[in-house]
């Protein structure tokens, strides 16, 4: 029971730092329609510059400065937005699909550095020595996943009280104003270009964030955690929750996340050790059906965005042509 109870809390730690990444694509593509698929770049960003900040000395590799996890969490952060707002300053311009193609060639090339740029990011050995919180704690498993899920959780809820304020605010509004009809955002004022940016730069912080979080969950990173399957993960996540909303996105993110675990125990336990690496393709195809299903049974999602009409109708109004779309 026991043992039970530490796997649970693991996979909720887990399931719940990757709901902070989700939350961060969903600010730019569910709120502001900002189609980023390099998404496990800006992950890794916040997790090797958090890592380098606050892994030992002893660890003789080149910038281990052994700060506190909190300063590391905000560096990462700090990194996120700052190399979102470089990025975003050059391509927001862009149309959709070239957008993609662009932050699709950064986390590329984000992956690869970590790759060969061995004597910082440790190459294709990876990253030890990355400090966890409640560390005094890991001879208890139990009380060692308890405390790091309670940490998460409440960071979690504060990403999401975060969020949520910001989309109810004027700025949220003509982020969704944005997304729905540029022109008419424009034609009444609004500079889309530097709103648009805003959301990728929040965005891609709390992706970082995120990342930050399970390297020091973890304690380990490398460069293969950072591959296009986790930007496709991330994207299965707030599809099947449903896109435009935060909590949505903490429902995909556990939902898949628990998929994602179920599939790789059974095929752990089922396949023959030497057909492992070729079977774990199905985990792929598992998520890929389950977004299938969700898609022509919830067309928005497991919990879609509520489009709100007026402030005077309440959230629940739907427009005429809703009602088309769900039938």
């Amino acid at each position: 029971m026991i043992d039970l109870l530490g796997y649970g809390a693991f996979f909720l730690t887990i399931a719940l730092s990757y709901a902070i990444i989700a939350i961060g694509l969903n600010v730019q593509w569910g709120q502001t329609g900002l189609f980023n698929v390099g998404v496990a770049g800006f992950v890794a960003i916040g997790a090797y510059v958090s890592g380098l900040l606050t892994t030992p000395l002893a660890a003789g590799r080149l910038g281990g400065f052994d700060l506190p996890i909190p300063l590391g969490w905000l560096a990462a952060i700090a990194a996120g937005a700052l190399l979102s707002y470089a990025l975003g300053w050059l391509t927001i311009r862009l149309r959709s699909d070239y957008l993609a193609i662009t932050t699709f060639g950064f986390a590329v090339s984000v992956q690869l550095v970590a790759l060969n740029w061995e004597s910082v990011t440790g190459g294709p050995f990876g990253m030890g020595f990355i400090p966890r919180p409640f560390a005094s704690l890991a001879g208890d498993p139990l009380r060692f996943g308890l405390a790091n899920l309670g940490l998460v959780a409440a960071l979690l809820l504060a990403v999401y009280l975060v969020v949520e304020r910001l989309g109810a605010s004027p700025f949220g509004r003509v982020l969704r104003a944005i997304r729905e009809d540029e022109a008419a955002a424009v034609s009444l004022g609004k500079d889309a270009v530097r709103f648009r940016l805003k959301a990728f730069v929040v965005g891609g912080a709390l992706m970082a964030l995120g990342g930050a979080v399970q390297a020091h969950f973890i304690g380990f990173i490398a460069p293969e955690n950072y591959l296009p399957l986790m930007t496709f993960q991330v994207w299965a996540m707030l599809i099947v929750g449903g896109s435009g909303n935060h909590l949505g996105a903490i429902l995909g993110a556990v939902l898949v996340w628990g998929l994602w675990a179920l599939s790789g125990s059974v095929i752990g336990a089922l396949v023959p050790a030497a057909e492992q690496a070729r079977a774990a393709s199905l985990q792929i195809v598992l998520i890929g059906v389950a977004l299938c299903v969700i898609l022509l049974l919830r067309p928005r999602g497991i919990l879609g965005e509520r489009r709100t009409v007026s402030r005077h109708l309440g959230p629940g109004a739907a427009r005429p042509d809703d009602t088309k779309s769900e039938a």
